[in-house]
């Protein structure tokens, strides 16, 4: 069946996307809105975290609690996300009652209560979320490897910084909620069973008349230092690193993708094979491509001992720069089909599609067919990556380790 995605836009740039999914009774949808971490003004890392969440505790005539009951009434399932760029607010529910949510998500974009009350609240879940990370290294090293790795204000902590958030204020916060939390250059995106006319309609009554918004030109500075130690007395040592790639719209794209399956794709990949396998070096190993629009990098994290780090690390990086030495067949063609499953996976998923539609939009102004990625994906080979791999040497990494002791980087 030809896929057909639906698409409205309203005259302040708020763009409506949809994918009907016959199969499934159910409909998600999601607003993507630009008051992401890198959109928060200097001083207020994390303020998106709180927005998130304040943006909930009241909504038009409803309090916090009527507004919670109002939503579970529905049988959402609703998820909420703060990325660099954005907040993404949405949900997936029965689809008899996606026009009733819209209404009520309608409330939570412009008509916020926002109250004193409700603030404290919202910033101590923020505060919370980053002490947590204490027991989590493995996200922590992450967070603060992209933070490193990728310019400011692009790299900013999607998780926010403790001293900041507690000098934040209602009153700075609900300034910030107007200039970002707004669906003027919004994406909306529905997946699943729906009609388009009528979720079109309901969109452009409830926020045609939302003024547009310029986007705000946003300061970049250089990366800082290429590692970063941070310590910590545990029995364990957590390994981030990044390298440079190409990113979401490059002609290479689908290579380095393939790239990543080889190295990190499953139990025969190489990482997991040489690095946990062959020498016992480490308990987790693993690498992700990870884009923003501004660039894009190949993220690779390695749980390890002390005592195992120093080698631990200087074989990721061997297996990293030896690809463009060689690959089979075999690990192509493994590659290929770990990707391709996933698709058949995420395809079948209302929420994975409005997600997919939404991010596929902000990144290349348009929206691929699933046909077009399976398609894109077969026509890679061991010479097409090889390709690649030799035009695109991974030749500097972005480090970040915690744990008892520093490595030797570089």
């Amino acid at each position: 069946m030809t896929q057909v995605i639906d698409k409205y836009e309203l005259s302040n740039g708020m763009v409506l996307l949809g994918e009907r999914m016959e199969a499934v009774a159910s409909a998600a949808f999601g607003f993507t809105l630009p008051a992401g971490a890198a959109a928060m003004p200097e001083g207020c890392c994390g303020a998106a975290n709180v927005i998130a969440d304040w943006t909930f505790r009241g909504a038009g005539e409803r309090d916090s609690r009527q507004l919670g009951d109002a939503l579970d009434g529905l049988g959402l399932h609703r998820s909420t996300s703060v990325g660099s760029a954005h907040i993404a607010i949405g949900a997936a529910l029965e689809a008899s009652n996606l026009s009733k949510a819209l209404e009520l998500y309608g409330d939570v974009i412009l008509h916020p209560r926002l109250t004193d009350e409700q603030f404290s609240p919202a910033r101590q879940l923020a505060i919370d979320g980053i002490k947590g990370l204490d027991d989590d290294p493995r996200q922590k090293v992450m967070l603060k490897l992209r933070e490193r790795f990728y310019p400011r204000p692009f790299g900013r902590s999607t998780a926010g910084e403790i001293s900041e958030l507690e000098k934040l204020t209602p009153e700075i916060t609900r300034q910030i909620v107007s200039e970002t939390f707004t669906p003027a250059g919004a994406i909306f995106s529905v997946a699943g069973k729906y009609d388009f006319k009528a979720v079109a309609d309901c969109i452009e009554k409830m926020f045609g008349g939302a003024e547009k918004v310029e986007p705000q030109s946003q300061l970049t500075a250089d990366k800082p230092g290429l590692y970063r130690y941070i310590h910590n007395d545990g029995a364990q040592v957590h390994i981030g690193l990044m390298t440079p790639t190409v990113g979401y719209g490059d002609k290479d794209y689908y290579n380095a993708r393939v790239t990543v399956a080889i190295l990190s794709g499953g139990m025969a990949a190489r990482l997991f094979t040489e690095v946990r396998e062959k020498r016992g070096l480490c308990y987790a190993v693993g690498a992700k491509y990870h884009a923003l629009k501004e660039m894009a990098g190949i993220a690779c994290y390695a749980g390890t001992t002390p005592d195992k780090a120093q080698q631990t690390f200087d074989v990721i990086v061997n297996e990293f720069r030896r690809l463009a030495d060689g690959i089979s067949e075999e690990e192509i063609q493994r590659a290929k089909v770990g990707l391709k499953s996933s698709l058949v996976m995420q395809s079948e998923s209302s929420s994975s599609r409005a997600g997919g539609i939404a991010g596929d939009y902000y990144m290349l102004d348009r929206v691929r067919s699933l046909d077009e990625i399976k398609n894109e994906i077969d026509k890679t080979s061991v010479d097409s990556v090889l390709g690649f791999l030799q035009s695109n040497r991974f030749e500097n990494f972005t480090v970040v380790t915690i744990g008892p002791k520093e490595i030797k980087v570089g």
